[in-house]
């Protein structure tokens, strides 16, 4: 059973009442968790709930404008000389021939050309945006009108505060981490903050096939808190793919169909932009409905992809493009295709039947232990924290965390080839592990006395399921180019005996 007691004493400034009547309201208001989390955190009473629906609805429409409420906004700015404060994602960029910042806000409408930020605001709210290209934050604009006959009024960015209302500090998580002895346990704890209701994942009455749909949701988390990995989910609809990368955290992106332009996911080649593409400032890079999608120029996209999906650099043009971003690809296939012995791709474009694509492609997440979300499997009780949860993701992605865990996985995983290894096998595997043990046990470092229990967990875990995802890569690879593929088998990878 979910221990609540439990969770409120490991965390108890991390966690909050997630209620399904209030979650409805920011359903319809179409609030993503982090957004709602943050304002869970400050409306609620001393028992967690929010009693007043009404003025928490106005609230929400006053914090958080839609696109209809630009103009509004404008108007506030320019005749008030500032608008009102509210919760909006920013990006910036720096115009080299002008020597100034400019903002974009994507959800309102407000673009780059017709933006600043002036100097002084700048230096006091730099350290706060540049680090991410931009961020969620409570703003405030301004308005800067035209000089004596010219067209140049623009917009200013007058405040910007990320509203994260607590320190996160990792540390902290890994000692909570470190009471949970049970490895499940502590995997309840994770459905929670990613809004599922642990106890309603129950499967046919079978533990075991329990066990494995809430790992493979939590499978979904790995591009949030591990640097690129690539991934490829084809399942059944409403199995909760695009709710998970599109409104749990603030630091990805997910597609919603249409056209996607080499220009909007790595780099313009207008002249004198530099890249600003959707891989250089976010976690992740989602996109939905593959089946559907147009990349216009599929051969041109085909060649970026797989050159940025190789080691997270690329060239455009005469730029050198890099990024941290993961891609992951998302569809709807017929259920009778999910076992991935069978061609799995056989619905999707032509790209998709690139064996040099799916080569670098980390893992294939198992949809055949994915089912339908049903409201038993939503969480209504107290959880971490989704804003909380999703920054401690995005913080353990970092360069010295990541080079942390993955010591510990190169130092106890062994590979044994019948033939020659493949690299990017092996990477796959090894970058895969590092995610999990980063997601499942974080409290485990290199200083720790690594006991047979925890080898016998991260074997179970988090080696196994990253062998069986890259095995599900080959055997696709297999059926796309079976020329080239068709005797190949994986390696063998196993835990070092002690």
């Amino acid at each position: 059973m979910y221990d609540i007691e439990k969770l409120r004493s490991c965390f108890p400034e991390t966690s909050i009442y997630k209620d399904k009547a209030t979650t409805a309201i920011f359903s319809a208001a179409k609030i993503e968790a982090f957004l709602r989390d943050w304002i869970i955190k400050r409306k609620a009473g001393p028992d967690g709930r929010i009693h007043d629906s009404a003025e928490l609805s106005k609230y929400i429409a006053k914090i958080i404008p839609n696109s209809k409420a630009k103009t509004e906004l404008e108007d506030e700015a320019r005749c008030n000389g500032e608008s009102r404060p509210f919760l909006a994602k920013i990006n910036v960029q720096f115009n080299s021939r002008e020597n100034y910042y400019s903002f974009e806000i994507p959800d309102l409408g407000f673009v780059y050309s017709n933006t600043i930020i002036e100097d002084y605001v700048w230096e006091r709210i730099k350290d706060q945006l540049i680090k991410e290209a931009g961020g969620w934050g409570l703003v405030k604009l301004g308005y800067m009108f035209p000089e004596d006959k010219k067209k140049n009024g623009r917009f200013t960015l007058l405040e910007y505060k990320n509203f994260c209302p607590y320190k996160v500090n990792v540390d902290a998580f890994r000692l909570a981490r470190a009471k949970y002895e049970d490895v499940e346990e502590w995997m309840d704890v994770l459905l929670g903050a990613i809004d599922y209701n642990p106890d309603g994942f129950q499967v046919h009455d079978s533990p075991h096939e329990s066990w494995l749909w809430k790992h493979t949701l939590l499978t979904r988390l790995l591009p949030f808190i591990q640097p690129r990995v690539n991934l490829i989910e084809l399942a059944k609809q409403q199995t909760g793919k695009s709710y998970i990368y599109g409104k749990v955290g603030k630091y990805g992106w997910l597609s919603g169909g249409g056209k996607i332009t080499r220009a909007k996911m790595f780099a313009s080649m207008t002249q004198g932009s530099k890249p600003n593409g959707l891989v250089t400032f976010n976690d992740f890079v989602a996109i939905d409905e593959v089946k559907s999608i147009n990349f216009g120029d599929d051969m041109e996209m085909a060649g970026v992809m797989k050159g940025y999906m190789e080691d997270g650099v690329v060239k455009v043009g005469n730029m050198k493009v890099e990024g941290e971003a993961g891609i992951i690809f998302l569809g709807n296939i017929d259920p009778n295709d999910l076992d991935g012995t069978k061609n799995m791709f056989k619905e999707l474009p032509d790209l998709f039947r690139d064996s040099a694509l799916l080569q670098r492609i980390h893992g294939i997440i198992p949809a055949q232990y994915t089912y339908a979300i049903e409201p038993k499997m939503i969480i209504n009780d107290w959880a971490l924290n989704s804003e909380y949860f999703t920054e401690i993701m995005h913080r353990m992605r970092s360069k010295e965390e990541t080079m942390r865990y993955r010591a510990i996985v190169e130092s106890i995983v062994e590979v044994k080839a019948a033939k020659s290894l493949s690299n990017r096998e092996k990477e796959a595997v090894f970058r895969l592990c590092t995610g999990y043990l980063k997601l499942f046990f974080p409290h485990v470092t290199e200083e720790m006395t690594i006991d047979e229990k925890f080898l016998e967990e991260f074997s179970k875990y988090c080696l196994q399921p990253s062998v069986a995802m890259q095995e599900t890569v080959l055997n696709q690879m297999k059926i796309i180019n079976p020329n080239e593929f068709g005797d190949k088998a994986i390696a063998s990878y196993s835990v070092r005996a002690k």
